[in-house]
């Protein structure tokens, strides 16, 4: 059968990151002709060099607009998934400048260089959960919910949502393009050597037989597998293309077993790993973070027919096993896509 994606040009911004390397591997492997606009990537290890995939792949700032207009009228993408960013909270407490104008103006360089690409009928502007003026609730937040943000990451998501939602309806739209926001956060998976997050840094300590440091672990958060809010991305694409009332925010928070605390994830990893090590807290004051962030996904599991199909418990397995499977030399790009058939294969897991 033939996908809906063989065929299209699809262009990535931010495909050298962890989630990127992950769409660019899944749409290649629905067909896609895939090109990545990308900074090199940030890390060693990272999960773009460990896939190698097959793409087009230009390097340039999300800010340069001479460079992305160059890439972009070169290329004539026919969809675009937006996920360049500087997508760490604590990189936003040292930087908050930098994570504005990356994050904001980033955003509105891409979507302005798009007004000139006439190919490019759809966008998705990938965000974050933490977008949401956040009032500690133990409710999911829904798409309709007030926009905010403390730290500078969080806030300048929340202004990539305003600029795109402008664009969207003054510039876009009268040319008969479309553009949708997609909320996700606390994504874990194979592949992620970030700073100061809990499952890189988990990951770390254990290989190199320190004791992981937990800052939060009474925090609350949605995890999800990396591959679940990418088919919903995946899935958002596929309606918007046809039509244009699918325009707008959407949610993907985990469906099933959602609200994790810190440390009962780290604990639980631990015990994945084949360890049981003990902890050590960092209790000197740290930035503001957000106790409780829960996401409402009720509006993609009704209209796109999206939902979770993997438990907090299959999540940290595969993860673990990505991880043994790179520390045990194997081949990452062949394991990667072996983890994305096995995904596409799953039955929807009820609703818990």
């Amino acid at each position: 059968m033939v996908s809906f994606w063989t065929g299209k040009k699809v262009l990535v911004t931010g495909h050298t990151g962890f989630k990127g390397s992950w769409l660019c591997a899944v749409l290649l492997h629905q067909g896609a002709d895939v090109v990545g606009y990308s900074l090199p990537a940030s890390t060693t290890p990272n999960m773009s060099d460990c896939l190698a995939l097959p793409i087009t792949s230009v390097e340039g700032d999300i800010t340069n607009a001479i460079a992305l207009q160059e890439a972009l009228t070169e290329q004539e993408p026919d969809i675009v998934f937006h996920l360049a960013a500087q997508a760490l909270v604590r990189d936003s407490y040292r930087d908050p400048l930098s994570t504005f104008h990356t994050n904001t103006f980033g955003t509105a360089v891409l979507l302005d260089c798009i007004r000139r690409v006439p190919a490019a009928k759809v966008i998705i502007n990938i965000t974050t959960d933490k977008v949401y003026e956040n009032k500690e609730s133990s409710v999911g937040y829904v798409e309709e919910d007030r926009l905010g943000g403390f730290d500078a990451y969080s806030a300048s998501k929340a202004c990539s949502e305003i600029i795109t939602n402008s664009y969207r309806d003054a510039f876009l739209m009268p040319l008969g393009k479309r553009a949708a926001t997609a909320r996700a956060g606390n994504v874990i998976g194979g592949g992620d050597w970030s700073t100061d997050r809990i499952v890189p840094d988990i990951i770390r300590s254990l290989t190199a037989g320190r004791l992981p440091i937990l800052r939060n672990p009474h925090a609350i958060r949605p995890w999800q597998h990396v591959l679940e809010p990418i088919y919903g991305y995946i899935q958002l694409a596929e309606k918007l293309w046809l039509d244009a009332s699918y325009s707008g925010a959407w949610n993907f928070g985990q469906t099933i077993d959602q609200g994790i605390s810190i440390g009962r994830l780290a604990a639980l990893l631990t015990q994945h790993w084949g360890n049981l090590p003990a902890f050590e807290y960092d209790d000197s004051e740290q930035p503001h973070e957000t106790d409780t962030l829960l996401l409402n996904s009720a509006k993609a599991q009704r209209l796109l027919g999206w939902k979770s199909k993997l438990t907090f418990d299959d999540t940290l397995t595969w993860t673990r096993d990505w991880y043994h499977a790179f520390y045990q030399g194997k081949d990452m790009r062949a394991y990667t896509f072996e983890q994305i058939r096995r995904y596409e294969q799953l039955e929807v897991k009820p609703l818990a």
